[in-house]
């Protein structure tokens, strides 16, 4: 091999680094391009050991926000921890306890109408201060109101801006339908961020038959399937999951090894967190 041959095969790998990186910071920079490109090509850097696979996640998770709305990542109406503003502090003390949550939707007597977000620290100071707030009214600070179809990385930038942490979700007739919080952003772009309470589960089976010819169910089971797999009649007028069923049956959100009969099924909470009730254990009992 001449020394011209070895000079060429020695500088190839550079060229292609460089070649990578040069096309990287074009995309990023705003040189004509599309997303479908730009995600081909940082596949291609992880592929030649560039990049790590959760660096390629964040990446991806990053440019996919831009597509995604609040709608697709809020927590559901039926699965909100959120407290009554007529009630006593040592009530909602232990409301704030039980949940876990630092930041809570306060209501009046229409749950629609959000009067503000009440904080844990607020609420803690208010119950240990002399002469402190006569009602929790004078704790709550403003809520941010959103609709479903605001885009993620605008919410993102929205909540960097100014500074808040949650955003109550309305629907197209200015009810309800949810919230979000920063943290369900981020997850979008570095994973499920987990906590002591979270559990490992598998996201693609809704619906599977044990042994013993009971079944495990995911929380997120739409109705119509839940229906359709059991030869049930649940209604889902008013919630679009099995699990926003059994919430609002049982009036708050349950805690696992909570029961409920429903008709000719028995229900048990196998899984649940502070902030959303994820999987049932079912029973399906003979019609009479």
């Amino acid at each position: 091999m001449s020394e011209d041959d070895s000079s060429q095969t020695a500088t190839e790998p550079h060229e292609k680094r460089r070649s990578w990186l040069d096309r990287i910071s074009s995309a990023i920079s705003g040189e004509p391009t599309n997303r479908e490109d730009l995600v081909e090509l940082l596949r291609d850097t992880h592929a030649d050991g560039l990049i790590d696979a959760d660096t390629l996640r964040m990446f991806e998770g990053a440019l996919g926000i831009s597509s995604k709305t609040v709608g697709d990542v809020m927590v559901p109406r039926a699965q909100m921890v959120a407290l009554p503003a007529d009630a006593k502090f040592l009530d909602l003390m232990k409301q704030v306890v039980e949940s876990g949550h630092s930041r809570f939707p306060v209501h009046g007597d229409d749950k629609d109408e959000v009067l503000g977000i009440l904080l844990a620290k607020d609420l803690l100071r208010g119950v240990v201060a002399d002469n402190g707030p006569g009602s929790i009214h004078e704790l709550l600070r403003p809520a941010v109101l959103i609709p479903e179809s605001k885009k993620l990385n605008v919410l993102l930038r929205e909540f960097r801006l100014s500074r808040n942490h949650m955003a109550i979700v309305i629907d197209e007739y200015g009810g309800v339908a949810g919230l979000v919080t920063i943290e369900d952003v981020l997850e979008e772009i570095v994973g499920e961020i987990d906590d002591e309470h979270d559990d490992a589960e598998d996201p693609n089976a809704l619906i599977a038959a044990q042994a013993d010819g009971q079944f495990a169910v995911s929380a997120l089971t739409p109705i119509a399937d839940f229906n359709e797999r059991f030869g049930a009649d649940f209604d889902d007028d008013e919630y679009d999951t099995i699990g926003g069923v059994i919430i609002g049956a049982i009036g708050h959100l349950p805690e696992v090894g909570e029961e409920l009969a429903l008709g000719r099924f028995a229900f048990r909470v196998t899984d649940a967190d502070s902030r959303r009730l994820h999987a049932l254990h079912v029973s399906v009992h003979a019609q009479d």
